[in-house]
């Protein structure tokens, strides 16, 4: 098996890459023959034009002229003139043809009948020729020289990409560089290990086939955007040491009806050449969307998309054998896949990879910490511990960019001894809410009503029992459009009780509530809370089940009667249609008011149980507009235990 290896790559992919040079070089040298005898041929009608304009600029030059007096002596009087023609200042006059020959056979004395026959033709000489198609032949050469200019510009016509698209399969689809180990991957132990399989698959067929199993024929891998699947993918590719093709969905889609399908075809067909091999389908959601039902516009639009989505499937697992081709893909929206492509048989594997949790963040920060020169002062094991409790919900892509903004504002700073916690608590808080803005001043009264709001947040998430840890306060205003935020440590428990919903209901009011209690008026800042508190309650009401009123009920109008999502065709997430009647939609309404209003009058009472440490609180952050939560800590005293 390693030698059939080894002849494949050694042979069979330089010598097809090769074969697509040569075609582009042959195709590009031709082209460049045809221009340059189409070049030469212009050239020459040009030069044959110039000289029959300077012939007929001599032959004008020498002509014989006779002077008006000699014209009326000679031929006007005598009768010769046939007609008289004047065009400006230039005359010209016809003779009669026969008028000279008809007195010289008078004066011999001959009867009219004896005359002799005179024949007359007419000669087309080679001056009057050129005379008549030189000004046509310049205006064609002329017209030629600007068509051929204009074509250059205009070389990415549809008929030039229709040419090139045969050659464009082969440029997309690549071998990969495999640099990449599974041991440079941090995190998604789950993840690695089932797709490790698939390496041992194609390492050892045999373990596995003498056991009866088959190879599987491919794996979806799910998750965020960020989360690393085609980083996953690329771990693959270094650790099997096979042939690996990788391709984007959207690269199959093309203006042209049957290049997708086609593209498909040629990628599997040079697959299973190399076999045993990888292909990789990144964003695979771009070409395998669920096909349209029916008829119509709808369904007559995606004929090309739907197209290439049967040729995949009919590639994965149809008639023609795949073995030896494991097919690998990436998505971030599997709710959209069609049903046929992610069946087993096809997909025999769906692989989630989900957000890290915080010991997956630390293994993260340990490889993005590597190239950065920090501050010989820090702690690193303490650093990563801090750095993977600021950034709750980042993805690896995340972290990465988190740690490269620490590392530009160390160099804005020009800081000599490296980077440093400031710069990483300047870089969180920029992903966070955005830049801090130069122009956004605020005045004393909206700073003192920012301060107590943002207080307010604070000392409710300080003592409720079940709200999420306090790591930093501050009412510096942001480029993202907030005044100011109250960044709390979410849990990552997968299970949330009643009680927790409610806590984070009564913290995202207590803003509102602290600006009720001790500013003048309330103010607008309290808008995204709202909205957050809103969405928390309907769902604890109309998907939990967590109302006694409206019971152990689920209204969701997404879903199908046997459980699925029936949006998945919908660009929208929300429904017009109500599975409920309107007494029971008015119970919702007032069951989600209530909750509210519970929750707001509970928080009420806490701030003002807890006056003074909401007002020193607000004087510390108009102090130093940023706080932590060892700042709070030594303000307004420990944590104590929870109410």
């Amino acid at each position: 098996m390693k030698n059939k290896l080894n002849i494949n790559k050694s042979k069979k992919i330089p010598y097809r890459k090769n074969f697509e040079l040569n075609n582009k070089e042959n195709t590009n040298f031709n082209s460049q023959n045809d221009r340059l005898k189409f070049d030469k041929f212009l050239i020459s009608i040009f030069g044959i034009s110039s000289l029959g304009l300077f012939s007929k600029m001599k032959y004008d030059e020498y002509k014989n002229t006779i002077t008006l007096q000699e014209f009326v002596n000679l031929y006007l009087s005598k009768g010769y003139v046939d007609r008289i023609q004047v065009n400006n200042e230039r005359g010209k006059a016809y003779l009669k043809e026969n008028s000279k020959m008809k007195q010289v056979q008078d004066s011999m004395g001959l009867n009219t009948l004896n005359f002799v026959p005179i024949e007359y033709s007419h000669l087309i000489s080679f001056k009057k020729i050129v005379n008549d198609l030189l000004p046509r032949a310049i205006g064609i050469t002329i017209a030629l020289l600007l068509l051929r200019s204009f074509s250059k510009s205009i070389s990415n016509s549809a008929s030039d990409r229709l040419i090139k698209s045969n050659y464009s399969s082969f440029s997309q689809v690549k071998n990969m560089n495999k640099n990449i180990k599974f041991s440079d991957i941090a995190g998604m132990k789950e993840a690695k290990q089932e797709i490790y399989e698939l390496v041992e698959f194609l390492k050892d067929p045999k373990r596995f086939q003498d056991l009866g199993a088959k190879i599987p024929k491919g794996a979806l891998l799910v998750g965020p955007p960020g989360t690393g699947k085609t980083l996953l993918a690329k771990a693959v590719a270094g650790e099997a040491n096979v042939p690996f093709f990788y391709i984007s969905g959207s690269d199959f889609i093309e203006i042209f009806v049957g290049m997708g399908a086609s593209r498909v075809r040629e990628l599997f067909s040079q697959a299973r050449k190399l076999s045993p091999s990888i292909v990789f389908i990144d964003e695979i959601d771009a070409v395998g969307r669920k096909r349209a039902k029916g008829g119509g516009f709808a369904a007559s639009s995606n004929d090309e998309r739907e197209s290439t989505l049967n040729q995949i499937l009919v590639e994965m697992d149809g008639f023609t054998e795949n073995n030896g081709v494991i097919v690998l893909a990436g998505t971030n929206r599997s709710d959209v896949l069609d049903p046929a492509l992610t069946r087993p048989g096809r997909f025999d594997r769906i692989i989630n990879i989900e957000r890290p949790n915080l010991e997956e963040r630390k293994e993260i920060f340990k490889i993005h910490l590597k190239p950065l020169k920090l501050n010989e002062k820090l702690n690193k094991d303490e650093l990563i511990k801090y750095l993977a409790c600021l950034s709750p919900g980042f993805v690896g892509s995340e972290i990465r960019n988190l740690c490269n903004e620490a590392a530009i504002h160390a160099a804005r700073r020009t800081s000599n001894s490296g980077v440093d916690l400031i710069d990483f608590d300047k870089a969180s808080d920029r992903i966070i809410g955005g830049l801090k803005k130069l122009d956004g001043y605020l005045s004393p009264k909206e700073k003192k009503i920012v301060s107590l709001h943002e207080s307010g947040h604070a000392i409710a998430g300080w003592y409720l029992k079940h709200a999420d840890p306090i790591l930093k306060v501050s009412i510096v205003p942001r480029t993202g459009g907030a005044l100011g935020f109250a960044q709390m440590v979410p849990n990552e428990l997968r299970l949330l009780s009643k009680e927790a919903l409610l806590d984070k209901i009564a913290v995202l009011l207590a803003g509102r509530a602290s600006e009720e209690l001790y500013s003048e008026s309330i103010t607008t800042g309290a808008y995204d809370d709202l909205q957050k508190a809103t969405m928390i309650a309907n769902s604890m009401i109309t998907l939990y089940g967590m109302d006694p009123q409206i019971g152990l009920t689920t209204f969701n109008s997404n879903m199908n009667i046997d459980g699925t999502s029936s949006n998945s065709n919908n660009t929208s997430s929300y429904s017009l249609y109500k599975p409920y009647s309107e007494a029971t939609s008015q119970a919702i309404d007032n069951c989600i008011r209530k909750m509210i209003n519970d929750q707001y009058s509970r928080v009420k009472e806490l701030l003002i149980l807890k006056k003074e440490q909401v007002h020193k609180l607000s004087d510390l952050l108009l102090n130093k507009e940023t706080v932590t939560n060892q700042d709070i800590n030594e303000c307004i005293g420990p944590m104590p235990s929870k109410l």
